[in-house]
């Protein structure tokens, strides 16, 4: 994982990210977006890293792992999605995400859209695949 050791302005316009990792809800996918060594090195660079409650359990992660790495531990997926710059993931977002997705946004993960013909057609109506703009 590479974590930018020093803060770049052209990133973010030089503010902290705000980092979010939810559960995956995709069947049978039992990993996990970010592993507590992962969150500590995003900590330790200055960003804001907020994990969906449990979402790391399946991988063998209690929440507590990433709250001791400067995790803030999350109940709401909802709240994970609208406070975040980033949003990290395993897999493809799944349906029930999309709307949870905002203008802007990063979305960091695998998306396999040869696969999957739903998202494929689903993902550019979606705010977060629209084109980078300056803000």
């Amino acid at each position: 994982m590479y974590v930018r050791a020093e803060r770049d302005p052209l990133c973010n316009g030089g503010k902290d990210m705000q980092i979010g990792c939810v559960k995956e809800i995709k069947k049978h996918e039992y990993r996990v977006g970010l592993t507590p060594d992962c969150v500590k090195a995003y900590v330790g660079a200055g960003h804001v890293v907020r994990m969906e409650k449990g979402s790391g359990l399946d991988a063998g992660f209690d929440d507590r792992e990433y709250t001791d790495a400067g995790a803030k531990v999350v109940a709401s997926r909802k709240e994970i999605f609208d406070s975040s710059d980033m949003i990290v993931k395993v897999k493809e977002p799944q349906p029930d995400e999309y709307p949870l997705f905002h203008e802007g946004q990063i979305l960091f993960t695998y998306l396999h859209l040869a696969a999957d013909e739903e998202l494929t057609k689903a993902w550019p109506t979606c705010p977060a695949a629209s084109p980078a703009r300056p803000r």
